[in-house]
């Protein structure tokens, strides 16, 4: 076995003892799996081929803007709340708690800190997220108001809502405001599309975001020409995961898992992929795109890494596709992230500063994600990996070591 299907197999372990407490998961068996994969490419086919993201991003027709930040790495998500007014059974997180608004562990209790950052990073787009941001409606506009008379009018915005406060007022002010984008859960609504007719006509661009749930398949299907008349110019449909937050609701479901980083639905994949041949075959005026889990962890992740690497690093670090900073010393290569905080040192930091900036001072922490020790008879090899390609992966474990640190990997796995 090869040094990928170690890791693969890796996963599966990992997967079982951190669900070991629920006794109904139905994993899928890795043995009996070629009918589904023939299955999953066909479909990819039939909805036209087209990806994005390394092929993470199967799409129809097109993808708004907002999702080509998010894929370039140049987003920024802001949680304005963690305060929900829905009960979806598929939410991977509690929303229980309205939170000040934060990012990627970072508070921002004022909208000028928020905006100084988006400046200081350079990032190009920034959405609203939650939680409910209806809920908070008043500070999502504080803080959309700060972007816009702040930082680079060029910024995408965009919000996602629930659709349950949905108000013409309201959405009238948020475009008013410079709002260029707003997405609906419309599976915490029952599929309804009174929210998102009232956003018509004010906000630019309407998109429904919704997990691809396997049994509302064919309601969804038939309901593509009505959210187009309704003013939808996009379907983002995400891929159900299984977390602790969200497990004995969603376990009650009769679905499969696949043990990756985290436990995904593989019907929640073949659900996406057929409403986007669907759509594909009935020639409808709407983008859809599957948003992978692969493409959530891999370029979400790396896009950040990257956004702050790029402005914190040292002059000598030489930053991989993965965004971390790679040092040769010998025979070992170390791999190493940065980290922005709000407090103190973490103990794993093994390098500490500070970002002091005029509304809000972070701590910047660098740890050693990983050491890798190589042969150091075996130069050449070293060298091709680090220079050449991206796609072929090696079947060594110490070259896949370094090999997983560089590249992102491509494709949605095989079943």
């Amino acid at each position: 076995m090869n040094a990928y299907y170690r890791y693969l197999n890796s996963l599966v372990n990992k997967n079982k003892q951190e669900f070991g407490n629920y006794e109904n998961i139905n994993w899928i068996n890795l043995w009996n799996t070629d009918e589904l994969e023939a299955t999953k490419q066909k479909l990819i086919r039939a909805s036209g081929g087209h990806t994005l993201f390394k092929g993470t991003k199967p799409y129809v027709n097109q993808i708004s803007d907002g999702c080509k930040i998010c894929g370039a790495g140049n987003w920024s998500c802001l949680f304005i709340t963690g305060k929900c007014n829905a009960n979806c059974f598929y939410c991977p997180s509690s929303q229980k708690q309205d939170e000040p608004p934060e990012s990627q562990g970072i508070t921002f209790h004022t909208p000028a800190a928020y905006a100084e950052y988006i400046n200081y990073f350079g990032f190009k787009g920034v959405s609203f997220s939650g939680g409910e941001p209806l809920l908070v409606k008043d500070r999502v506009m504080q803080y959309l108001k700060a972007i816009r008379s702040l930082c680079d009018p060029e910024i995408y915005t965009w919000m996602y809502t629930n659709g349950i406060l949905s108000d013409e007022k309201v959405f009238r002010e948020l475009a008013d405001n410079g709002l260029n984008e707003i997405r609906f859960d419309i599976g915490a609504t029952n599929y309804n599309l009174k929210g998102i007719k009232k956003a018509k006509g004010l906000i630019p661009n309407i998109t429904v975001e919704i997990p691809a749930i396997p049994e509302e398949k064919e309601r969804l299907m038939k309901l593509l020409p009505e959210m187009i008349n309704a003013g939808v110019t996009n379907l983002n449909l995400h891929q159900l995961r299984l977390t602790h937050h969200n497990a004995d609701k969603l376990l009650k479901h009769e679905y499969t898992y696949i043990p990756a980083e985290r436990p995904i639905v593989l019907e929640s994949e073949l659900a996406a992929l057929e409403i986007m041949a669907y759509a594909k075959e009935a020639k409808l005026p709407i983008g859809i795109n599957y948003c992978s889990f692969y493409f959530k962890y891999r370029f979400q992740k790396a896009g950040y890494r990257k956004i702050l690497a790029n402005k914190l690093k040292h002059p000598d670090d030489f930053i991989t596709e993965k965004g971390f900073l790679r040092k040769r010393n010998g025979t070992a290569v170390n791999y190493e992230g940065l980290t922005l905080y709000d407090e103190n040192k973490p103990k794993a930091a093994i390098e500490t500063d500070n970002l002091v900036l005029k509304h809000k001072t972070y701590g910047v922490h660098r740890s050693l994600a990983k050491r890798v020790d190589v042969d150091d008879r075996d130069q050449i090899a070293i060298t091709d990996l680090l220079t050449g390609s991206k796609e072929n992966i090696p079947e060594r474990t110490d070259l896949f070591d370094l090999w997983q640190y560089e590249f992102i990997e491509k494709g949605l796995r095989e079943y």
